[in-house]
């Protein structure tokens, strides 16, 4: 076995050994190809904060996307949700962003076609997505809107004979300033519910401006959209989504794929502060024989495997079809506070060289804060546990 095939040095409890051979087989392949062809250009991009178009070439030969939807991409059969979050923890453990930019194609976008259209919209737009010879985007949260979008969503759509007509504005999109499909959600005049259009890249009326500043997800291509009048025939309104309620079923699915992203920053950090404090010496000696250094790293791994426990169940839940709100959205908020934790603990490690990019855990630092607060806040997810459990709504 060559090095990339090794056990993860945080898989401390061997996981990934609840993988079938053919399933390991393609963790393996995602693991050679996110360290030999895509970690070689993260940081480059990162501090430019500039989306590297070669990748989606790169990621088209990878053979990695559509694994989960049957009937599309190259495997007969769609895999298990353990492997596709442990290919969402492998991604992100060499980089959030082009986890993010993959995650939004591959999940959010692919996903909303795949569970919210016909046969015949799946049958037109997933094979092209799937050979990402087109990319998607998904476009739901708004400038004054987020974790109160499902009540009070501004973008509006009108029909118009066989059209309809989107008016507002979106925020924080991923891919959109460069993708062929975007998913936008808006609320239907005429009965107040929540639709969902396929936009085609050029379509009058729609503007997406890349949000530049950002300390987080810098490669991401983050957008702020405006809708004006844009125009889209009733044959792209996704015709399985007739409420919010259809909107939730999909992020129900999403939002579990974002705690394994926390995973993987989590590992990625570990990993990152392990392999220093092997090298870094002070006083003399490896800064690893150190008890305070041990102590961060022993917090760190059990944290991690803490983590990757509820993950591993919360996949078996989705393969099994009984998962529920409640259990994606603790998965998420537990997860990403444990990763707050670790990637911290890992920085300190470093000290002033954790500041930098050289040594990958400033990127990880701070691209855990982005993956903290989307998907719904850990306040928010907390709450959606709470009713749960007590049978009473806080939600303001």
């Amino acid at each position: 076995m060559n090095r990339l095939e090794d056990q993860l040095t945080a898989d401390f409890y061997n996981y990934e050994a609840l993988l079938g051979d053919d399933e390991r087989k393609i963790l393996l392949g995602a693991r050679e190809f996110m360290t030999t062809e895509i970690k070689p250009l993260v940081n480059e991009y990162w501090a430019k904060g500039e989306f590297p178009h070669e990748l989606i070439g790169k990621f088209r030969g990878a053979g990695l996307t559509a694994l989960s939807y049957e009937g599309y991409g190259e495997h007969p059969a769609a895999v298990s949700n353990l492997l596709t979050g442990m290919l969402a923890m492998e991604m992100t453990r060499t980089d959030a962003s082009v986890a993010t930019f993959f995650g939004v194609h591959n999940g959010l976008a692919m996903y909303s076609i795949y569970a919210g259209g016909s046969q015949e919209q799946r049958d037109r737009w997933l094979p092209a997505m799937a050979a990402m010879d087109k990319i998607g985007a998904f476009a739901m949260t708004e400038p004054l809107g987020g974790s109160d979008v499902a009540g009070g969503m501004r973008t509006t759509a009108e029909r118009d004979g066989d059209t309809w007509v989107l008016n507002g504005a979106k925020k924080w999109i991923g891919n959109a300033t460069f993708a062929d499909y975007v998913i936008v959600w808006a609320r239907d005049l005429a009965d107040n519910q929540v639709k969902g259009f396929v936009v085609e890249k050029g379509t009058p009326g729609f503007v997406a401006e890349k949000i530049e500043g950002k300390i987080a997800f810098r490669i991401v291509e983050n957008a702020e959209i405006t809708l004006t009048d844009v125009r889209v025939p009733e044959a792209n309104r996704l015709q399985g989504i007739h409420s919010f309620r259809d909107v939730a079923e999909i992020l129900r699915a999403t939002r579990g794929g974002v705690a394994w992203q926390a995973l993987g920053v989590m590992i990625g950090a570990y990993e990152a502060a392990l392999a220093y404090a092997k090298e870094r010496e002070q006083f003399g000696r490896p800064i690893a024989r150190f008890q305070m250094v041990q102590d961060k790293l022993v917090q760190s791994l059990g944290n991690i495997t803490a983590s990757w426990g509820m993950l591993v169940q919360l996949a078996k839940l989705q393969d099994a079809g009984i998962f529920q709100d409640e259990h994606s959205s603790l998965a998420k908020a537990f997860v990403t506070s444990r990763m707050r934790e670790v990637v911290a603990w890992a920085r300190e490690i470093f000290g002033g060289n954790g500041i930098v990019l050289d040594y990958d855990v400033a990127r990880f630092f701070a691209d855990a804060e982005a993956i903290y607060s989307f998907e719904g806040t850990r306040e928010m997810n907390t709450l959606i546990v709470g009713k749960a459990i007590t049978g009473e709504s806080a939600f303001v």
